[in-house]
């Protein structure tokens, strides 16, 4: 048995066909027209791709991203102020970011998202409670990473100059398979994480972080290189960088 669940605002028409199969996802349409800007003929690719370009912004454009937050900001607080089974919780996650969610996600509300529709999330993706998201540049999420509570993803700058009066600047956040981001944990825009990395807990993430290194400090700087084949099956053993720092480093993710 299958059922269709639709949700509709000034911005976007979703939805969601609920196939009964657990182990089928749920299949997602978005409708591409942005309704509030029919006139100007803006899509969500449209304004997707204009992102991805950190194109200068027009009022039709900015006012389409407007409309598409509102909504984000209503399936949030849907999610956020009742209950939800695991599979609720999935269904309003698809909505957000107008994707699919594989079965295996999971999520302890509360969540966050500025503009939900640039996120793209793996699969075996846990996501803690109290985490934001900023995602207008993008956020990918890989499979098998863990994500601890009240984590920030921020894809967005402003500009120094006077002159261009604070203008956003949209930069993209990769994280790779399998990282872990320990709780308070801050990803500032442009940062790609590599596969099977940690970021302590509390840690600001400025620059990319390469594969098996754990990162910890404000800003973000590597605390141990992880040997991925060093007794294997066991809890895995960590190399100190040549100069660790003095303080307790601890990365207590908590994810």
């Amino acid at each position: 048995m299958s059922t269709t669940t639709t949700a509709k605002s000034s911005n976007t028409t979703i939805s969601i066909n609920h196939s009964g199969d657990p182990d089928t996802s749920d299949t997602v349409n978005v409708s591409e027209t942005i309704n509030a800007s029919e006139a100007t003929g803006i899509t969500l690719n449209d304004i997707l791709r204009s992102l991805h370009d950190d194109a200068a912004p027009t009022p039709q454009r900015e006012a389409a991203i407007m409309d598409v937050c509102q909504e984000s900001m209503r399936l949030a607080s849907l999610l956020n102020t009742a209950y939800h089974s695991p599979d609720e919780i999935r269904s309003i996650m698809q909505q957000l970011t107008g994707k699919p969610i594989d079965p295996s996600f999971r999520m302890f509300p509360p969540f966050q998202a500025d503009f939900g529709k640039n996120i793209t999330i793996g699969k075996n993706v846990f996501i803690n409670s109290g985490c934001r998201f900023q995602d207008q540049g993008g956020i990918d999420i890989g499979d098998g990473t863990l994500i601890g509570h009240n984590v920030v993803l921020a894809t967005i700058n402003h500009d120094l100059s006077p002159d261009n009066d604070r203008r956003n600047h949209y930069a993209p956040i990769t994280i790779k398979d399998h990282v872990w981001i320990g709780s308070n944990a801050t990803i500032l825009p442009g940062v790609t994480i590599g596969s099977w990395s940690v970021v302590a807990a509390g840690a600001v993430v400025t620059h990319d972080v390469p594969p098996f290194t754990v990162v910890g400090g404000v800003p973000a700087h590597t605390l141990h290189t992880i040997d991925p084949h060093e007794h294997k099956g066991q809890h895995t053993t960590t190399h100190r960088s040549p100069n660790p720092p003095k303080p307790h480093t601890d990365i207590n993710s908590h994810a």
